[in-house]
């Protein structure tokens, strides 16, 4: 794993910003005043307080030696989590209620660990992604779909925002960073 999670912190960030009925705009907000989000004000995604990464490290605060992203890299985030959010718009209302409320259940459960919540949403993703139409690519699809469920988990419960938040921009990088930088690079 990368340790770096600072392009996966400002696509979703900026996807669901982008993204339409989005009812936790406040919250998402908070996130950003938190230091949580502080990579779209340049470096980093996680602060001193900020869980530990998968192997071990913190978030990201540096790129290749340089703090954050030039700003043709941010440029690129928001051209591709607006047109992610479109297509995020349009699978959100196929997206059974059920799917979404088994998820809240999953993350208000404190018994559960990180992992077993990941594995929740990756199973809902890998669920969800069966119905989409094949002549789209099914690691964008998937991509779409965590950040879509990442949107409903928290319009249902706005305060798990910071939670799924965290742990949709782990599996994002888990499973889609090298997908992420060729998006950024084409």
């Amino acid at each position: 794993i990368n340790g770096s999670v600072q392009m996966e912190c400002a696509l979703l960030y900026t996807f669901l910003e982008a993204s339409r009925d989005c009812k936790f705009k406040q919250q998402l907000q908070s996130l950003q005043n938190h230091g949580i989000v502080s990579c779209l004000k340049g470096s980093y995604c996680y602060d001193d307080e900020a869980e530990l990464q998968t192997d071990g490290n913190r978030g990201g605060r540096m790129q290749n030696g340089e703090p954050g992203f030039d700003p043709e890299v941010n440029e690129a985030v928001r051209i591709i989590a607006a047109q992610l959010a479109e297509i995020g718009d349009q699978f959100d209302k196929d997206i059974n209620a059920r799917v979404v409320n088994d998820l809240v259940q999953h993350f208000r459960n404190e018994n559960l660990s990180r992992e077993e919540i990941t594995r929740h949403l990756s199973g809902a993703v890998e669920e969800l992604a069966q119905a989409i139409p094949s002549d789209m690519e099914l690691e964008k699809a998937k991509l779409v779909l965590a950040m879509v469920l990442t949107k409903k988990i928290a319009n249902t419960m706005p305060s798990l925002l910071h939670h799924v938040f965290s742990t949709t921009v782990n599996y994002i990088n888990q499973r889609f960073h090298n997908y992420v930088v060729r998006m950024l690079h084409r």
